[in-house]
């Protein structure tokens, strides 16, 4: 698995996708192989995904930490939280400043496996900001 096979897959897709999304895949170059997937009327919000030997890795960067309204950081991360179990296949983070939702799975997942993995993703990122937005500036 890498993400070649995966752009291929997700372009190729078009109109027949499980989910009911169209994606563009964009490879980044760089030390790490990522792949800038974008769901398309979504594009505000891509996933980028990584392949290692043990897992394939989807982020979504949310806002940076500078557009935290600081007075309101902690309740924040109290929902953020309450918020991990409840969202399907997704988690926070946060990377250097900014503020992500990720998923993870195995190297062995089917690309339907992928496809629901992104979608959800990018649901569970919508329904984040605007839970979210009150803690923002």
């Amino acid at each position: 698995m890498n993400i070649h096979n995966i752009a291929n897959h997700l372009n190729e897709l078009g109109d027949n996708s499980h989910t009911g999304f169209q994606f563009d895949c964009y490879p980044i170059d760089g030390d790490v192989e990522v792949l800038q997937v974008n769901v398309v009327g979504r594009e505000e919000i891509p996933v980028f995904v990584s392949v290692t030997d043990n897992q394939i890795l989807c982020i979504s960067y949310l806002w940076g930490e500078d557009e935290v309204k600081q007075e309101r950081r902690s309740e924040m991360f109290e929902t953020m939280l309450e918020l991990n179990i409840p969202m399907p296949l997704s988690s926070f983070a946060k990377v250097d400043d900014k503020y992500v939702v990720y998923g993870a799975l195995s190297v062995q997942s089917s690309m339907l496996e992928i496809e629901q993995e992104l979608s959800v993703l990018s649901d569970n990122c919508l329904e984040v900001i605007d839970e979210l937005a009150d803690f923002l500036k």
